[in-house]
C-alpha cells in the first residue's frame, strides 16, 4: 500500500454479519490496554478503531438496549482478575440521534448477552448511572448520579463492589452496587446505539486502567 494511503487508525475488530451471539476475532495490535473487541447480543455489526497517536478509541455499536436480562452493543474488552478501576473521558459524536445512546466502562463476568456486569454508563442526553446485573440473565438495575453531563467517569472494583466517580476521582456519585464476579473477569469500553436499527459512535480518551499495588514480602 503506498504511504499516503495509510489510514492513521487500527480496527481492533467488526463482525460481518448481525450477531446472535457474542463472537470475537484475533485482536490487531497495537490495541492500547485491550486485548480484542466484539459485539454483543442480536446488533448491527461494530467496530473499534484506535488511534495510537492519541491514545483514543472510538467505538461504534449497535444494539437495542444494554438493560433488561440480555444486552446488545459493541465492547472492546481485556480480560483480567483482581480489583480495578476504570476511567475515561467520554464523547458521542456530533451526529449521534438517540438521547439514550449509552457509552460505558464495564466489568463483565462473560461476553454472554445475559452476564452479570456493573457498569458506569453515560447517555448521549447527559444522565449518567450505575447500573448493574446481579445474577445471570437477571434484572438490571441503576443508580443516577446526580452530575449531568460530565465526560469523565470512573469506576472502581473492589472484591464484589463497584462504585462510580463523575469528574471526582474521589467523592463517589452514587451508592456503590455489589455484584459478586468470579476471576476471571472482562473489563472494557463499549457503545450501545439504544435502537436496533441504528449504529451510534463515542470516542473514549485518556483511557487508563489502574490496578492495586501487590503487598511486599513480609
Amino acid at each position: 500500500m503506498p504511504r499516503h494511503a495509510r489510514a492513521p487508525f487500527l480496527i481492533l475488530s467488526a463482525t460481518l454479519a448481525l450477531s446472535t451471539s457474542a463472537h470475537t476475532q484475533p485482536p490487531t495490535t497495537p490495541t492500547g490496554i485491550f486485548q480484542s473487541s466484539t459485539d454483543i447480543g442480536a446488533t448491527r455489526p461494530g467496530a473499534t478503531l484506535y488511534n495510537p497517536a492519541t491514545n483514543s478509541y472510538r467505538i461504534t455499536g449497535g444494539g437495542a438496549d444494554l438493560w433488561g436480562a440480555a444486552d446488545q452493543f459493541h465492547l472492546t474488552w481485556l480480560k483480567l482478575s483482581g480489583d480495578a478501576t476504570l476511567s475515561a473521558d467520554i464523547h458521542f459524536a456530533p451526529n449521534t440521534s438517540d438521547p439514550t445512546a449509552k457509552a460505558i466502562l464495564i466489568f463483565r463476568q462473560s461476553l454472554s448477552p445475559d452476564s452479570a456486569y456493573a457498569d458506569a454508563a453515560i447517555h448521549n442526553d447527559g444522565h449518567i448511572t450505575l447500573q448493574y446485573r446481579a445474577t445471570p440473565a437477571g434484572k438490571t438495575e441503576d443508580s443516577t448520579a446526580p452530575e449531568h453531563n460530565i465526560t469523565h467517569l470512573r469506576i472502581k472494583r473492589k472484591g464484589d463492589q463497584f462504585t462510580l466517580y463523575v469528574g471526582s476521582d474521589t467523592e463517589p456519585a452514587t451508592p456503590a452496587a455489589t455484584v459478586v464476579l468470579h476471576d476471571p473477569i472482562y473489563v472494557g469500553i463499549g457503545v450501545c446505539a439504544h435502537n436496533a436499527d441504528h449504529l451510534e459512535t463515542a470516542t473514549f480518551s485518556n483511557v487508563k486502567l489502574d490496578r492495586p499495588s501487590p503487598h511486599p514480602t513480609q
